[in-house]
C-alpha cells in the first residue's frame, strides 16, 4: 500500500473543515476504484485559531482515524503551518492544499497519475483567470510575478496556489530547507524536480472569509523578493553610483554658473527639493539594506519555526 498524506492549513476555518472532508469522499471513492493501492491521511494544522477550529478537527478525529492534526501554541502563519504539516506527514505522496475549496479536490486524482504514473516529481495547479478578486489585488498580483521573475534565479509562476502533490524525495528535498522566513512557492521551485502544471479556472470560498488582507499579501510579496533575491541591493548600489554622478555634475554646474553669473544665492528652492529628494533616496535604500540584514539577523536567532501546543 501507498499512502498519501493530505496537508491542510487552518486557520479560523471551522465553518468550512466539515465542508471540505465532505467534498474530499467522493475523491477517496474515486482513488479507490482507480488506485486501490492507495490509502489516505489528513493532517490538519491549526495554526493558532481563536474560532473553535481545532475543536472541529477533533471531532473529525474521533469519527476518522485517519485525521490528524497539530494545534500551534499561536498564530505562527500559512508557512509554518505547510511546513509543520509536511514534516509530520509520513505518506509516500504529499497534498498540500486550503481547507476552502479553492483548490478542487477534483483535480488530485489527475495530480495523483501525473506523480505515478508519469515520472512527474511532482504536479502543481495554477489559476488561469482571478475571477472573483478586486481588481487592484490582480493587478498588483501580476506585477509581482512579473517583477520577480526578472530579479530572481528562480522560476515565478504566474497563478501558482499552493495546492500541489509531491512525492516523498520531493518532499524531504523541501524539509531541508529550514529558513525561518518561508516563501514556499520559491522553495518549490528552487529545489528544481520535474512539475506537472494543472489549470483551472478560479474559484471562490465555500464558506468564510479570506484571512489575506491586501496589505498582508503586499508584505508577504516583499517577503518573497528579499527571500530570493539580492538584486535591490544591486539596485542600491547602481543607484548610488548614478546619483553621484549626477551630484558631481551638478556641483560643476554651480561652480560655472558662479563664476560666470556670480549670483551663488539664486535658485535656493531648487537646491532645497534636491536635498530633500536625496535625503529620501538615502532613507529608503537604508531601508533595503536593513530589511535584509533583519533578516539575517532573525534567522542567526535560530528561534524553531512554529511550536506545538497539542497533536494527535
Amino acid at each position: 500500500m501507498s499512502l498519501l498524506s493530505v496537508v491542510v492549513p487552518c486557520y479560523n476555518e471551522k465553518e468550512v473543515i466539515p465542508i471540505f472532508f465532505d467534498a474530499m469522499k467522493p475523491v477517496i471513492d474515486d482513488f479507490a476504484s482507480k488506485y486501490p493501492d492507495v490509502g489516505f491521511e489528513f493532517i490538519f494544522v491549526d495554526d493558532g485559531s481563536s474560532d473553535g477550529t481545532v475543536d472541529v478537527i477533533k471531532n473529525l478525529r474521533s469519527e476518522d482515524k485517519r485525521v490528524h492534526f497539530i494545534s500551534f501554541s499561536r498564530n505562527f502563519g500559512k508557512e509554518a503551518a505547510l511546513f509543520a504539516g509536511m514534516k509530520k506527514a509520513a505518506g509516500d505522496y504529499v497534498v498540500c492544499m486550503d481547507a476552502d475549496l479553492q483548490d478542487p479536490p477534483e483535480l488530485l486524482i489527475g495530480m495523483f497519475s501525473a506523480v505515478h504514473d508519469e515520472d512527474y516529481d511532482s504536479s502543481a495547479t495554477r489559476r488561469v483567470s482571478r475571477k472573483g478578486e478586486p481588481r487592484l489585488r490582480s493587478m498588483f498580483a501580476r506585477a509581482f510575478y512579473k517583477i520577480i521573475n526578472r530579479i530572481s534565479d528562480v522560476e515565478f509562476v504566474d497563478g501558482a496556489r499552493d495546492y500541489r502533490i509531491m512525492t516523498r524525495k520531493m518532499t524531504d528535498a523541501v524539509l531541508t530547507l529550514g529558513e525561518n522566513n518561508r516563501f514556499t512557492k520559491g522553495i518549490y521551485s528552487w529545489v528544481g524536480f520535474r512539475t506537472k502544471w494543472i489549470e483551472y479556472e478560479n474559484v471562490e470560498r465555500a464558506a468564510g472569509e479570506t484571512k489575506w488582507s491586501f496589505f498582508g499579501l503586499l508584505r508577504y510579496s516583499f517577503e518573497a523578493i528579499l527571500g530570493f533575491s539580492t538584486a535591490p541591493l544591486t539596485y542600491v548600489i547602481s543607484f548610488g553610483f548614478i546619483v553621484t554622478a549626477l551630484a558631481f555634475v551638478l556641483i560643476l554646474f554651480v561652480v560655472i554658473k558662479t563664476l560666470i553669473y556670480g549670483d551663488p544665492t539664486s535658485g535656493w528652492p531648487s537646491m532645497i527639493c534636491i536635498v530633500v529628494f536625496f535625503a529620501g533616496t538615502q532613507l529608503l535604500c537604508t531601508g533595503i539594506v536593513g530589511e535584509y540584514l533583519g533578516k539575517t539577523y532573525l534567522e542567526t536567532k535560530n528561534r524553531p519555526i512554529f511550536i506545538t501546543r497539542e497533536e494527535e
